[in-house]
């Protein structure tokens, strides 16, 4: 079990150079944009404008905080995104475009390489009865205080602060007055 602190996650510029990257975590360590395996990042989106692309990598949204966005993927319809949507997923490597809804937002990013990982996302309502986890995963405090309970003890999570609950671990509740998201990370 570790717990990836808010002020120590590492801040980078957009790949397209349009804004910031807040990265919680990344694999294999210190892999680049053009290399990971999975990413799990955050990004302020002041204005409305093109995603950077990722070739071959698949991709997962999720709007933390601002009145949403509608993105258009490609071929797809547009959809509007809010910070009580589910997340959203599509291929990274198309080209998708952000029109912000009333002013900027702030969404959590979950990226993995096809053919070598495959993600799952979801908002947690807590309370919540844990379970065995196959898969790594990552708890994502989107505001605090969350408390995780695992076989390992309990863990206070304050906002933005990430946990990595290994594979083959028992979480046994997710609890608090904040909010939380749930990032399962599975090797193919």
């Amino acid at each position: 079990m570790r717990i990836l602190k808010a002020q120590d996650h590492r801040r980078m510029p957009w790949k397209n150079g349009g804004g910031e990257t807040v990265e919680l975590a990344v694999f294999p360590a210190g892999a680049s944009v053009d290399d990971f395996d999975w990413r799990v990042s955050m990004a302020t989106v002041p204005t409305d404008g093109p995603f950077s692309t990722f070739d071959g990598v698949d991709r997962t949204l999720v709007v933390l905080s601002g009145h949403g966005v509608e993105l258009s993927v490609e071929e797809h319809p547009a959809v509007v995104l809010d910070a009580a949507a589910p997340p959203h997923g599509f291929p990274a490597d198309a080209a998708t475009d952000a029109r912000l809804i009333d002013g900027p937002i702030t969404d959590l990013n979950v990226m993995t390489r096809r053919g070598r990982f495959e993600h799952h996302v979801e908002r947690l309502h807590l309370p919540y009865v844990g379970r065995r986890v196959e898969a790594l995963c990552l708890l994502f405090c989107r505001v605090g205080p969350v408390v995780l309970e695992t076989e390992a003890g309990r863990f206070d999570l304050d906002t933005l602060d990430c946990a990595m609950i290994p594979a083959e671990s028992t979480i046994l509740s997710v609890s608090g007055n904040g909010a939380a998201v749930m990032i399962e990370l599975r090797q193919v």
